[in-house]
């Protein structure tokens, strides 16, 4: 439990994504200053997709080539495909994050292509990327289960898993994306995935649909996961569960991993505030109950 924790922020691409609004490019990149300053040192700022199909990505470009790939925090963007690549390395990006799924049902809803297909448009984007000297990190959705298929098997989340460990991807980030994970299951399927990717190279992305998150993080935790995907102010949503909230807050996962003694170097109380900020944009106050708790500059980490 002593080994650093390192928290992914993916509010900026996978949060706002989900959400009605297109934010404009300033305000876009104001969250990611705030984000920075607050001391998160892996932030994901956006996709190299068709803005026909997530208009809220649009001018991902422009946010990239206004950010400095090359200083201390790491600054990534989902690519779909080598089109994508290429529109990554010109804005500068020298992270890269790719998209599959355990699902073969939810495959074919979100990039309609099967597994195999999918795996097999990734290896020259993996492969042309690590020549560029790019780091690949890769996602796997329906982890615990799927909106089509219900539960998934752990080995096949390990078989996809693998592969893309295999391609060369430096990090596997886990995804429960419907949130249904409980820790029993989160712990078989980790169980399963850490045969073929060591412990060190996986992530946790964990949904709060059903409010199991940050137990489903505590018992990755134990499990020996030092990494996790967060979103600040808990943007995103569920697509799958209409009000229901997606992804698990990046203020409330500090505040568990605080609480249990480790530091993650994040100042909580700028994270609050971001999440206040970022949703003011929005046009609505934050999901997550910390940051719905405190007003913005009013968070005391020794409260009376």
């Amino acid at each position: 439990m002593n080994d650093p924790i390192r928290i992914v922020e993916v509010g900026p691409r996978d949060g706002l994504q989900n959400e009605n609004q297109h934010l404009s490019v300033a305000t876009r990149l104001e969250l990611i200053a705030r984000l920075a300053r607050a001391g998160l040192k892996q932030i994901e700022v956006g996709a190299m997709v068709s803005p026909r199909r997530v208009p809220q990505m649009a001018e991902s470009a422009e946010v990239m080539l206004a950010l400095d790939a090359g200083g201390p925090v790491r600054y990534s963007v989902l690519v779909p495909n080598l089109q994508g690549l290429d529109a990554a390395w010109t804005a500068g990006a020298r992270d890269i994050a790719i998209f599959g799924s355990a699902s073969e049902s939810f495959s074919q809803h979100n990039i309609q292509t099967s597994i195999a297909e999918s795996l097999k448009t990734y290896e020259p984007v993996v492969r042309q990327a690590l020549d560029s000297g790019v780091r690949v990190r890769g996602y796997v959705s329906c982890v615990a289960g799927c909106p089509y298929e219900g539960a998934i098997a752990p080995e096949q989340v390990a078989m996809v898993a693998g592969a893309l460990y295999n391609m060369g991807c430096e990090e596997i980030s886990l995804g429960d994306t419907i949130g249904c994970g409980t820790p029993r299951s989160i712990l078989e399927m980790l169980d399963a995935v850490s045969r073929v990717v060591p412990l060190r190279q996986l992530a946790g992305h964990f949904h709060d649909t059903r409010g199991m998150a940050l137990v489903n993080i505590q018992a990755s935790l134990n499990a020996g996961i030092r990494c996790f995907d967060a979103s600040v102010g808990g943007l995103g949503g569920c697509p799958y569960a209409p009000g229901a909230s997606g992804n698990v807050a990046t203020e409330e996962v500090v505040y568990l991993l605080q609480g249990l003694g480790l530091n993650c170097e994040i100042d909580l109380a700028a994270l609050i505030d971001t999440a206040w900020f970022i949703c003011a944009a929005l046009g609505r106050p934050p999901s997550a109950k910390l940051a719905r708790s405190q007003r913005p500059g009013t968070y005391s980490a020794n409260p009376h």
